[in-house]
């Protein structure tokens, strides 16, 4: 098992740049970088980035490569290249990028007055808050919520459950947040929640317990709006991952030597059943944690990773785009790794080294 963990965390390394050399090569192509951002701003067209990349009139005369920027001095745009990097050829901006990286030193923001490293730990404990709460309550209530469904098939239990579970999914997580304002933030009804931020602006003053429900508090309406969504695929594929195993010969022999039911469901049904749902909880995680979150970080003013990625994709920050997805890709590597290993540890009988092998 160690050989096999030594080559995945050296494959980590061609992934990645893979992973980073394939986006490099589209953001090359992309119109609206950010020297044509600026470009705009000088123009007096804030925010005119699609102007400038889609108007086929206006080309500088003095030979500017960038649309219009009519009447710009050339020396002022060379400045504004020079300022960005951008007065180097791609492959030079690339290989730049990558030595940063290997040190995790990812530059600073375009057009923040910050380093990337810095914005993405500011942001940080408003994904983690979200994700990590998030994904524990799924599981908390899939998982056994799954396991009770397969056991009842067909019940009375099992029919209206589903019908809770399928209503939840059908509504949109941006919506239920919208609902959940309206209803007990101050929209129309009650006011018993906090409507922004992940804590109080008196967070400081309180005790430790006081922080800590402080804290929770601010987390209700987000992580409910958040949960409710997300946990019916997970319960679906617990129910049926079970009710898979529990029709399989196995269970028929261990129910005929008298084993209790308790004993066959969670001495042998359990193990066999829990590997599909370990097999999909690497990219569960990231897509909580970074982007499923998103809509919810707007709705609840959490200012957290989603949304720092989002908007570096508008403004085009490209150290800030390259430097969260130089993260999310290594966590989403790491966390695949790990999930692998879990394998191992739910059913021992799995030994990815000798099938390698």
């Amino acid at each position: 098992m160690l050989a096999y963990i030594i080559r995945r965390l050296l494959l980590i390394i061609p992934t990645l740049f893979g992973i980073l050399l394939i986006n490099f090569l589209i953001i090359q192509a992309a119109p609206g970088g950010p020297v044509e951002q600026m470009v705009a701003k000088l123009e007096g067209f804030e925010g005119a980035t699609s102007r400038i990349s889609g108007s086929a009139e206006g080309e500088v005369a003095s030979g500017s490569n960038y649309r219009g920027a009519q009447g710009l001095d050339p020396d002022i745009i060379a400045e504004i290249e020079r300022m960005y990097g951008f007065d180097k050829p791609p492959h030079e901006r690339f290989w730049l990028m990558i030595k940063g990286y290997m040190t995790f030193d990812f530059g600073d923001s375009f057009f923040r007055d910050a380093s990337v490293i810095d914005l993405i730990i500011e942001k940080m404990p408003v994904s983690i808050s979200l994700g990590l709460w998030t994904t524990v309550l799924t599981y908390l209530i899939s998982i056994p919520l799954g396991i009770r469904k397969a056991i009842t098939h067909g019940s009375a239990f099992d029919v209206w459950t589903s019908s809770l579970i399928i209503v939840g999914y059908a509504i949109p997580g941006f919506l239920l947040a919208i609902l959940l304002i309206v209803l007990f933030a101050g929209g129309s009804y009650f006011d018993w929640f906090p409507l922004r931020g992940l804590t109080s602006n008196n967070f400081e003053e309180l005790d430790t317990w006081g922080k800590i429900k402080d804290y929770l508090w601010h987390l209700v309406l987000p992580i409910t709006a958040m949960v409710i969504g997300s946990f019916a695929t997970l319960t679906m594929l617990t129910k049926n991952c079970f009710l898979d195993e529990i029709g399989k010969q196995y269970v028929t022999t261990a129910q005929a030597k008298g084993l209790s039911e308790r004993r066959v469901l969670y001495g042998h049904v359990f193990r066999n059943a829990m590997l599909l749902i370990i097999a999909g909880f690497p990219s569960a995680l990231i897509s909580v944690f970074f982007t499923g979150a998103l809509l919810i970080e707007v709705i609840f003013s959490l200012d957290g990773l989603g949304l720092l990625g989002f908007e570096a994709a508008i403004n085009r920050d490209y150290p800030v785009m390259f430097g969260t997805l130089y993260i999310f890709t290594l966590l989403g590597l790491v966390v695949k790794l790990i999930g692998d290993i879990a394998y191992t540890l739910v059913d021992p009988r799995i030994d990815f080294e000798s099938r390698e092998g």
